[in-house]
Order: C-alpha cells, then sequence, then structure tokens
C-alpha cells in the first residue's frame, strides 16, 4: 500500500501543494488542494522538495535533484523529460521544442502533455512560450509562469529583463 503526504510551501507565488508518496514527488501544484491535504503527514520527500523550492525562490538552486514519478503516456513522460533539458533562465517556442523532439506534426500534442505535468517549475514546463515570444498556456496561470521566468533570468543574468519605469 503507497501512502501518501503533503508538504504546503509558502511562496511568493502563493501557496504550493508538495504531494509525495513513499520514494517520489507526485505532484507540485498552485491549484488549491487543501481537500486533498487535509490530514495527510508530510514526509522525507515532500520536505525535500519544499527546501529545494524554497531554495530556488531565493534564488540560490537552478537544478533540482529530487525523485519524481508523474502519471502519463509514454509520449508524455518523453516530453515531460524532454522539458527538463532546457537551461536555467532559457525559454523555447513549442514550435523550436517539437523541431528538437523531431516532431514537428506533433505540437499539439506536445503543448497538450506540456500542460499535463503535474510537477510545476520543477518539470520546467514554464519555458515554453509561443513562437511569436509570447507567454501562452500555464496552468498555473500566466502571471505565474512571467514571474517565474523573469525569477529565472534575474537570477542567471540571461536575457532581456523585463523593463520597469
Amino acid at each position: 500500500m503507497t501512502h501518501q503526504y503533503c508538504t504546503i510551501l509558502d511562496s511568493p507565488l502563493g501557496k504550493v501543494s508538495i504531494f509525495a508518496d513513499d520514494e517520489f514527488v507526485n505532484s507540485i501544484t498552485f491549484k488549491d488542494k487543501a481537500d486533498k491535504a487535509k490530514g495527510l503527514p508530510e514526509n522525507e520527500i515532500s520536505r525535500m522538495a519544499a527546501a529545494q523550492l524554497s531554495a530556488y525562490f531565493e534564488g540560490t538552486l537552478q537544478v533540482f535533484s529530487l525523485p519524481l514519478s508523474q502519471k502519463g503516456t509514454p509520449f508524455q513522460q518523453g516530453v515531460w523529460e524532454a522539458l527538463c533539458t532546457i537551461d536555467y533562465g532559457k525559454t523555447i517556442s513549442y514550435l523550436k521544442f517539437s523541431e528538437q523532439q523531431n516532431n514537428i506534426l506533433a505540437i499539439r500534442a506536445i503543448a497538450a502533455a506540456n500542460g499535463k505535468n503535474d510537477l510545476a517549475i520543477v518539470v520546467p514546463c514554464h519555458r515554453v512560450i509561443g513562437s511569436n515570444g509570447k507567454l501562452v498556456g500555464y496552468a498555473g496561470e500566466l502571471w505565474r509562469k512571467q514571474w517565474l521566468l523573469d525569477h529565472e533570468r534575474s537570477v542567471s543574468q540571461q536575457g532581456q529583463m523585463t523593463l520597469k519605469f
């Protein structure tokens, strides 16, 4: 029998729910899952994920080292694995990402798999943007996607920063 655990992290983007089992982090989400989390204890894995996410938000961690497992088809698993190769502070268009997967005709399926990612931030689906450079689609809402991209660019000193007047 697999046990479920949850750690709730207060972040600059609101509460982050981190769900784990005895071996893996299974879900990291901004969605309010208070009902699912109610009564669930923390464990070493959920606390480790919270500590790494805190370091990410502080700008001291750029690469996560967590045991991850989320349910999905082999195609989705491949997309999520490829997302983890996008460098911190960088973005890539859905079109370019599809080209890198040698599957340009599957751009919509790749975008759909990206949208089903349950491991926010750690599997960096926020780094995929529209071909025109605009932010498109993010389950955690576009304002969070913008914050994450700005944060990573600021920490890594890469790319154009948002001008503030």
